[in-house]
């Protein structure tokens, strides 16, 4: 399937699940986490959940990362070209509601991209080969290549693997893992 085609199948999917069954979910993917050779690192990247798209609550991750005494890193995106500036997450940052519904620091201590460890990724869809399909804006394919070629990336999704992503740009970075409530995938 092509990249429009999915975003249209997995933003159905996603709108159909109940609030309960995204809070079910969410804990499951979590838990899964925990089972990744992952933890050893530094600095962690973590998306903050919008709400409105129905995405997974990446707050338990952000307990668990909290419980590990981890650095966390947020960002704050830049719609005029589609960049992410990332901050790290302590307990004077303030978080506001962007015009887009995403959560996101005011402002606070930047962290450069060569210093992220890990990357949680958020995505509608993927496939097989760790490809994957965000909202179609590159933030995070922009994000991605500028970090370290270590950085490890995961995705994180409510369901499974499609078979192949037919139209997949050059540009496009794909993933190490992800993980969902039934599988961890790794690439």
């Amino acid at each position: 399937m092509k990249k429009a085609e999915l975003r249209t199948k997995y933003k159905a999917l996603r709108s159909s699940l109940s609030e309960e069954q995204i809070d079910d979910l969410s804990i499951v993917i979590a838990n899964q986490l925990l089972t990744l050779a992952i933890w050893d690192y530094s600095f962690y990247h973590l998306f903050l959940t919008i709400k409105t798209h129905k995405e997974i609550d990446t707050d338990y991750i952000l307990n668990i990362l909290s419980g590990k005494d981890k650095n966390i890193v947020i960002s704050k995106s830049n719609f005029t070209n589609n960049s992410l500036t990332n901050y790290l997450l302590t307990d004077a940052t303030t978080l506001k509601l962007s015009a887009y519904n995403i959560p996101e620091p005011i402002d606070g201590i930047e962290i450069l991209n060569h210093k992220i460890d890990v990357v949680f990724v958020p995505l509608l869809a993927f496939d097989l080969k760790g490809n994957r399909v965000g909202y179609g804006k590159g933030f995070y394919d922009n994000f991605l290549a500028s970090c370290k070629p270590e950085t490890i990336k995961i995705g994180l999704s409510f369901f499974e693997a499609e078979a192949e992503i037919e139209d997949v740009y050059k540009n496009d970075i794909s993933l190490d893992y992800c993980v969902t409530p039934d599988k961890i995938y790794t690439f």
